[in-house]
């Protein structure tokens, strides 16, 4: 690479090779206008641009890095496993390593079966729900993101109870016709939803710390009650902790709920930076899966011995140095003293956070963003204004309004105070 070339440059050779110039849609920087960063490396909780520049990274690939970038420990088996094998598309000893610990550490999930993203993971999942019930409507929530399943890319639809609409071209309405919608938040939405559909709903699916558009914080009554109603009917519950499994605690946001799911969906942290992803739950289930039973899934990378091992470094490395109550520690400082500072700048934002997951928001007076209705109207069109800045300021944020922020163990306190500070430099510019 030229050591003149720019992020401009490469953008514009890449919107002549690649839809929108991206390889997935966020980094286009639609949401918030401009042209993409482009990064040449990453190490700990930095970020250096193709131009030379160093950002503090809170975009962290959306979530796998729980120790950062390029951790030490990690790296060192990640070179050591590209010395032995890249793929086999055989049996070996590395997924059955991280299977093994991850059945060990979670009661719930008797059984595992990796893939290579949440997408997949998820597919799956709703595959064994359907052989597992003779069912073949799932239901979901609005707000909640499960990959890019043709079934679950849809809205609301006419305004009956749970009716859905293509939420994307390419998505048939009869794929769209199997999946039915309820509000997060809502008891009674939920009940007639099921009322409405006895006996046809194969699983209910939730995530049960929805993070893709903004943090909406879920009470715990509601979650135990979307339990009890699936199982009343006869539905199984799934949970997608794609992005909480192994993030915001070691069992994730099931340990912290006290629940037990019949599925759940993991990926991100549990490959260490590398593309993973990973279905599971109980053992009848589970079994269902061939070669066992007669639900059909295989990927020719599953299990890639590079994110089998790097994933097991990283959980072993955050067990062994207790990093998420570290992290829970850090976090809380950092979030903390951007609210205090917002309050001192009389900056109407404020911040949503659940471990090392933080979100950005504009303010609502203390009311706490449970659905997509709540969060208010500006806020997108605010956020441009302030990611830009903090650009400026060398601290990198997802290019969205409704995308999270991660914190990494490579966040120490010196570095989460000093991007603080400029962060809040970042909105004094814009709010004056």
């Amino acid at each position: 690479m030229n050591q003149s070339t720019t992020s401009q440059d490469l953008f514009n050779r890449s919107l002549k090779v690649a839809p929108g110039g991206v390889h997935s849609p966020v980094r286009a920087f639609k949401s918030v206008g401009g042209t993409p960063i482009f990064f040449k490396s990453a190490s700990g909780a930095k970020l250096t641009s193709v131009e030379g520049k160093n950002y503090t990274d809170f975009c962290q690939s959306f979530g796998p890095l729980l120790l950062g970038h390029r951790d030490a420990e990690v790296s060192a088996v990640v070179r050591e496993t590209i010395d032995l094998a890249w793929s086999f598309g055989a049996c070996e000893p590395y997924s059955l390593e991280l299977a093994e610990w991850i059945t060990q550490k979670i009661p719930w999930v008797e059984r595992v079966r990796f893939v290579s993203s949440g997408t997949e993971a998820v597919m799956s999942a709703l595959r064994v729900a359907r052989a597992a019930t003779g069912r073949t409507k799932i239901l979901k929530f609005d707000g909640c993101y499960h990959g890019h399943v043709d079934s679950l890319l849809v809205k609301a639809g006419s305004g009956l109870a749970g009716e859905t609409a293509s939420d994307s071209a390419g998505v048939s309405q009869a794929f769209a016709n199997e999946t039915l919608i309820a509000s997060l938040d809502d008891e009674a939405g939920l009940e007639r939803v099921f009322e409405k559909h006895k006996g046809e709903i194969a699983a209910v699916i939730i995530e049960p710390l929805p993070a893709n558009y903004g943090l909406l914080l879920q009470r715990r009554e509601f979650l135990q009650h979307v339990e009890k109603v699936a199982h009343a009917h006869g539905a199984l519950l799934i949970f997608d902790e794609v992005i909480s499994g192994f993030r915001v605690s070691m069992r994730g946001m099931a340990e912290l709920l006290g629940m037990k799911p019949d599925l759940v969906t993991y990926g991100k942290v549990i490959g260490g930076g590398f593309p993973v992803g990973a279905y599971g739950g109980r053992q009848d289930l589970m079994d269902l899966v061939a070669p066992n039973g007669p639900v059909y899934q295989a990927g020719t990378l599953s299990a890639n011995p590079v994110g089998m091992r790097a994933g097991l470094a990283t959980l072993k490395k955050a067990e062994r140095e207790n990093v998420h109550e570290v992290l829970e520690g850090r976090a809380a400082r950092f979030v903390a003293t951007l609210n205090e500072g917002f309050k001192a700048l009389g900056a109407p934002m404020e911040i949503a956070r659940q471990g090392s997951i933080f979100w950005i928001h504009q303010a609502t007076g203390g009311e706490t963003i449970r659905r997509l209705e709540q969060i208010p109207k500006e806020h997108g069109t605010r956020f441009k204004a302030v990611f830009h800045a903090c650009a400026e300021q060398g601290v990198y944020l997802a290019p969205s309004g409704y995308e999270v922020g991660f914190i990494g163990f490579a966040h120490t306190d010196d570095i989460l105070s000093d991007a603080a500070q400029k962060i809040l430099q970042a909105v004094k510019s814009t709010h004056g």
